[in-house]
């Protein structure tokens, strides 16, 4: 099984970024590299087998308001950030994306590099490698913008870990980040300690910050499939630092099946909702950078909705009433639309139980029986319509038989929402790998 597929309209698959899929012709491929340059990515017509290997979406900071705080400081002066990721694809080259995207003004990066992660933040030594930028080994990100560096020669494999060291030389505002990074961060005290084996954390973070992705030159039959969702595909509760989140589990299941050329985009972000910003951009705001943009994308699944129902008319939320299931159904029509018209499959998720979520706590008023009813006419349109390439029954693997509105209690974290480790390997196995891949 190699994973490679047709799309579901007949036409040849083509590597690199799905925009030029929209036109055959000069106007077509114009716009491809012109859309992927704007977004800092690399394009296909130079380098038409560079797949993402981990990601992590960016985000802007929360409003002051929110009840929630920004776990990242808000400016850093003089630092350096040494943050750990786990690929999921080996490619001979590598690549580091950087996001300066939420920010109104430009991010010098003084220096980064590359290593193969130690314990508690080290780097193995040796293994250090400055990353450049067009040559440079500083750089200005103008702001609203994301960055690539330059290629390096790395060969690396499936699941090696990578400490990706940035030095911010001047005082630099963190605003883009991730949230719900579940895995830990380190910030140094005064210094550029990119090439230091040894790391001396003046501050640990649970946040991802400006790194936001790593690419490799995957071998010519790669593709990626983009898991796009909230908090339950980003792997809220899940063990920090053990890459226990669906997404990772998921890619470890493709390839004890044998499954090497695939690359799963973990595209999360906890509080996502479909219609409104708040911890993160609307799905449509970001829809065409996580997802679209991504090189050699072939498959989505989408699993969105249970924040738009259980934020409303609560706390979060107070003014916003909550969306009928037409709501959802319709946004879920849309994203479909724009999916089938790139020549992407799209599959949808549904949503998992949520009875009595945060009950006693901060957040009280995420469920009730009428919002209950709601995701549960959300999930019979997934399942019936067949406006989906595909049902994943995210539902089904993890609801308890004998009541079916609440979570198993062994998939629980606690919240009555969120999977814990079992939970989110339950998912990840319950996923038909022939539907996934469209064999």
């Amino acid at each position: 099984m190699t994973g490679h597929r047709e799309p579901h309209d007949g036409r040849t698959h083509r590597r690199g970024a799905q925009a030029p899929r929209i036109r055959h012709g000069t106007f077509g491929s114009l716009f491809g590299c012109v859309f992927l340059l704007a977004l800092g990515l690399p394009s296909a017509s130079h380098s038409a087998d560079w797949i993402t290997a981990w990601s992590a979406s960016p985000h802007p900071r929360f409003a002051p308001d929110f009840i929630l705080p920004n776990t990242p400081p808000k400016s850093l002066t003089n630092q350096t950030i040494r943050q750990v990721a786990r690929l999921n694809l080996g490619g001979s080259k590598v690549r580091v994306v950087i996001s300066n995207e939420h920010n109104d003004l430009p991010l010098h990066i003084g220096a980064a590099s590359v290593a193969t992660a130690g314990e508690g933040g080290a780097i193995v030594e040796g293994s250090n490698q400055g990353l450049t930028f067009a040559g440079a080994e500083a750089i200005r990100i103008p702001q609203g913008a994301r960055i690539v560096s330059d290629p390096i020669e790395r060969p690396v494999s499936a699941f090696d870990s990578l400490a990706v060291s940035i030095y911010l030389p001047n005082d630099s505002l963190i605003e883009s980040y991730h949230w719900d990074g579940v895995q830990t961060a380190y910030i140094s005290g005064p210094g550029n300690f990119v090439a230091d084996a040894a790391f001396a954390a003046e501050m640990t973070n649970p946040s991802r910050m400006l790194l936001s992705g790593i690419m490799v030159d995957a071998p010519a039959d790669a593709q990626a499939i983009v898991l796009f969702g909230d908090s339950i595909t980003d792997g809220n509760c899940s063990t920090v630092d053990a890459n226990h989140r669906y997404p990772d589990l998921l890619a470890e299941r493709l390839h004890a099946e044998g499954i090497t050329n695939v690359a799963i985009i973990n595209a999360g972000i906890s509080g996502a909702r479909l219609f409104k910003d708040g911890m993160g951009e609307s799905a449509l705001a970001r829809l065409d950078s996580e997802v679209f943009a991504q090189p050699g994308v072939t498959t989505m699944v989408i699993m969105l909705g249970i924040n738009d129902i259980g934020w409303s008319a609560m706390g979060l939320d107070p003014w916003n009433p909550v969306p009928s299931s037409s709501d959802v159904t319709r946004m879920y029509q849309m994203i479909i639309d724009r999916a089938h018209m790139l020549g992407i499959r799209i599959l949808g998720a549904t949503l998992t139980p949520f009875a009595d979520s945060f009950q006693g706590a901060i957040l009280e008023g995420y469920y009730s029986e009428a919002k209950n009813a709601v995701r549960n006419e959300v999930n019979a349109w997934i399942r019936d319509s067949g406006a989906f390439d595909g049902v994943i029954d995210f539902d089904a693997a993890v609801r308890d038989p004998e009541n079916p509105d609440y979570i198993l209690e062994a998939f629980d974290c606690g919240d009555n929402l969120h999977p814990n480790d079992a939970g989110y390997r339950a998912m990840a196995e319950s996923i038909d790998l022939g539907l996934l891949l469209g064999n």
